[in-house]
Formats: structure tokens, sequence, C-alpha cells
């Protein structure tokens, strides 16, 4: 097996003006060239007032609470808290984190944007009531799988209300995921949990979710793999699912090639082949610690047996790609799709203080689909510049956000989880941050059955924008909170 200094030697590359695609939107050249005059050079600080100026703590129109610092101009709202109602009278499950824009509706009322959310819940004394439940087991304990999904229907336009309903249960970890071109969402499960023996189910699988929720047929798709997965991202020329795995530094990159590119709902689950990058000619390559404008030449191998049992800490799939050559990632997370490009996080990637690969701060790949070349386009060597970004989302104006779970991070603006942009220099700066604060009396006071606490240390995830790129969606996983954010985004680089 190749070191990663070894594999860092061979294959290392600057970023060659000429490899940039003409196709890019201009964030994305200008990003991509910087990489290439900064590859050997350390990482650039951040700006703590990044392009749209310092922050501050802004009131929530929702409940009064101040809840974010956001920049100048900035405003938002909360909905859809763990514990408010759902439609059918249940309470909204908590650990809010993926989520995306499945749709924009137009009514006698106007527009009416969709949005599908993960609840990464684990074994619960609750599970999620859906029309569809993989997994119906009781456990001797009391407990039942109480991961999965509800679908929001956040209405454009003053004084309507937002709705929540239930529309996947039984599951387990849903972490993140991804959209579908044609309208739907697929929840991935992080866990490789069997419960067979206690008369359940496999679970580590992918499910599509449907904008209407007793649509959704609660059907794994087995042969998109079982491992870790964190999220996925689908070409929408190709159809094919490229998708993360979260299992640190026994972590492959797959990819999905279905059998049906019909691109409607239900396709997916038809089947197809999975298989696992490898880095040309390298065998084993260990991406652990990238540095800026690291460059490599993908191929793929194929996963014969994408149901395989795990072997140890490594999951079945991962275990036949690194015996085929695969390569490894510390910790793949949120991936996005844009403009012919997938943006991958690995949250983990880099050095320690100790110098162990695979224990950094994270970086950021960029995937070019058409060529399946991959560049490393942001790299954090200081908690600072980013602590261990997990989710990832691209505006319509081509901007990268990164959502931090890193534990929360001490700097200009105090202590708390952020959101971070990277600006067209390739440089990171801090556009909004956990303000999440508040005693009893004020959550009991706003009408949120959630206990009072200091969530600023909490992760941000599930960031997406509407198709317009009016308003940016966000969770705050604990204590479960949605926000919409809007306001002058031209004036920066998201």
């Amino acid at each position: 097996m190749m070191t990663t200094d070894t594999t860092d030697t061979s294959r290392r590359n600057l970023l060659k003006g000429g490899m940039a695609l003409a196709a890019a939107v201009p964030f994305v050249t200008t990003l991509q060239a910087f990489a290439t005059r900064q590859a050997h050079a350390a990482n650039p600080l951040p700006r703590m007032a990044g392009p749209y100026g310092r922050l501050k703590a802004v009131k929530d129109m929702t409940t009064g609470l101040e809840l974010l610092q956001l920049p100048d101009g900035f405003n938002y709202k909360t909905f859809s808290w763990t514990g408010d109602l759902m439609i059918d009278g249940q309470p909204v499950p908590g650990s809010h984190d993926g989520m995306g824009v499945v749709g924009v509706n137009k009514g006698r009322g106007g527009r009416e944007i969709v949005l599908i959310r993960n609840h990464e819940v684990g074994s619960s004394s609750r599970g999620i009531p859906a029309p569809a439940i993989y997994d119906t087991v009781a456990l001797d304990n009391g407990q039942q799988p109480g991961g999965g999904n509800t679908t929001i229907r956040f209405p454009v336009g003053i004084g309507k209300e937002v709705t929540t309903e239930p529309s996947l249960g039984g599951t387990l970890v849903n972490c993140a995921g991804g959209v579908t071109p044609w309208g739907t969402w697929l929840s991935c499960e992080e866990t490789t949990s069997d419960l067979t023996a206690s008369g359940g189910r496999k679970h580590g699988y992918v499910f599509e979710v449907r904008q209407k929720a007793d649509e959704t047929t609660g059907q794994p798709i087995v042969q998109m793999g079982r491992f870790k997965h964190e999220a996925v991202c689908v070409d929408p020329d190709t159809s094919i699912v490229y998708q993360t795995e979260d299992q640190r530094n026994v972590a492959g990159y797959y990819r999905f090639i279905p059998d049906n590119t019909s691109k409607r709902a239900g396709a997916l689950e038809e089947g197809g082949r999975l298989q696992a990058a490898k880095v040309k000619d390298v065998d084993g390559a260990m991406l652990l610690a990238p540095k800026l404008g690291d460059e490599y030449q993908l191929e793929w191998v194929d996963i014969a047996d994408p149901d395989a049992a795990p072997q140890g800490s490594a999951s079945g799939p991962y275990s036949q790609a690194r015996a085929a050559g695969g390569l490894t990632m510390s910790r793949g997370e949120g991936i996005w799709y844009h403009q012919g490009k997938a943006y991958i996080v690995d949250t983990s990637a880099g050095r320690d203080g100790q110098g162990r690969e695979g224990q950094g701060e994270g970086c950021v790949w960029m995937h070019d689909l058409k060529t399946d070349r991959i560049s490393c386009i942001f790299a954090s060597n200081d908690s600072v510049i980013a602590n261990n970004p997990d989710n990832i989302t691209v505006s319509p104006r081509g901007g990268v956000l990164l959502c931090e779970d890193g534990g929360g991070v001490l700097d200009d603006y105090g202590f708390g989880e952020r959101l971070i942009g990277l600006t067209r220099r390739g440089e990171s700066y801090i556009f909004a941050k956990n303000n999440i604060v508040f005693n009893d009396v004020e959550a009991a006071s706003a009408g949120k059955n959630v206990p009072g606490s200091d969530y600023r240390n909490r992760e941000f995830a599930g960031a997406c924008f509407d198709p317009s790129g009016h308003f940016l969606f966000v969770n705050v996983q604990t204590p479960g909170i949605t926000f919409a954010i809007w306001g002058p985004w031209k004036r920066g680089s998201l």
C-alpha cells in the first residue's frame, strides 16, 4: 500500500489554467485559479469581516430571540422547531440534519417552497409516524428506529403558515442526503446497524422520499450500497448518483449508475451498479491530508456485492473497493452538484497537532464529472479558518457555503459554530454564527417545547437555497430549529 506522502509526491500537480473548464461559473474559475497560486503556500487566514461585513446579533422574526449573528441587512425567521406540532398533531421530531428544496409549487395563495428534512435519530421511544415505515421492529428495551424525514411547505408570503408532515419513518440516523433533478430527496442512513436478530431489518441504505408523503415507498435502494452514508448528489445529465461515506479513515467515494435513467421518482429503486473511486495508476491512494491544489485523475472499480456486511470498522463496499485499489478519504460528508461539478467535504482531512493524518480540520474537493479529475480547492489547518465543515451547498450564483460541526470556535464574534463562505479568492469568511442561548422561561414565552440551554456549540446542517436564490434554509441540529435567511446576497460571493 502506498503511503500518503508517496502518493502526494507521485501524483500531486499544480492546477493549471488549461484544466479549468470554460463552462465553469466565474466564482469557481477564480477559486480554482487561486488554488493554483496557493498550492505550495499556507492556507489564507479568514477575514473576520467577509464581503458582507461584520456580524451582529439579529432577532428572529418568529420568536423575537436573538438566535443568529448575521451581516447587516440580513433577516431570518424560524419554523418547525422540535416539539412544534405537525399537521397530524404529532410533535416535530428532533435532530434536524440534511435538507433540500425539492420543489416550488404555485397555487392560488402564491408560491410554496417544498423542503424535505432529515432527522438524525437512532433508536427512540417514538418513531416518525409517516405513511411509509421501513422497519417496524419493537426492541426489548422499548425502543424503535426513530429516524426518517419530514416534509415542510414554506409559503412565500406574509401571514401564511408553514406546515410540517412526516414523510419517512422506521429508519436510523438519517444524516444527510441530496435532491434529485426530478424533485425528490434521497435520504441516507449513517449506520450499518443490523436489527435482524431482534426481528427487525438491516440498515445502512438510501431511500427516495417523494414530495407527496403518501407516495414514498420506504424501499431501500440496496444496490446503492450498505455503509455509513453521509450525502449524495445526482448528475442531471446522466442520473449517476455520487455518494460519500463517513467512517473515519476507512471511507470510500462512490457512484451509483442506475439501470433506469428515465429521471422519474422510483427509477433508482429499480437497481443499478455501484462503483468506487480509484486514483488512476495508484493502488490504495490515501487522501487523508491533502494540500490546497492537489489534483488527481480518477477511475472507477466495480463493487460486486453492494450489500456486503461490514468487516471490522470497514464497510463491505469499502473493503471490496480497497481490495481493488480504491482510494480512501478521511470522513466524506457533504456533497453538492453545481454546473457539472461535485463539491465534496472531507470533514477531518488534514493533520492534527501530533501530525496524525485524517485528524485535521477538513477540506473541500471539487470533482469535475466530465473529466473525472478531483482537485482540493480549500483546506483548513486551523479551526478559526474552518472548524470541521460538514454539509455544503452552492448558491444559484455559484457561491460555496459550509456548515461547521466541530463543537464551536472562539473568534472575534464570541464562541459558537458558524456558516463559512468561500470568497472568490478562496479565503474563508464567517457568514453567520450560532447565537442560540435561552432559558426555560424564554423558550416557553416563545411557545417552544425545548429546554433552555446554551446551544452555540451545536452544528449547522442542511444548508440549501431555493432556486431563485432568495432564501437560504438551514438547520441547527439541537435543539432542532429550521431557519429561512434572506438579504443582500449579491453584495458578496453567495
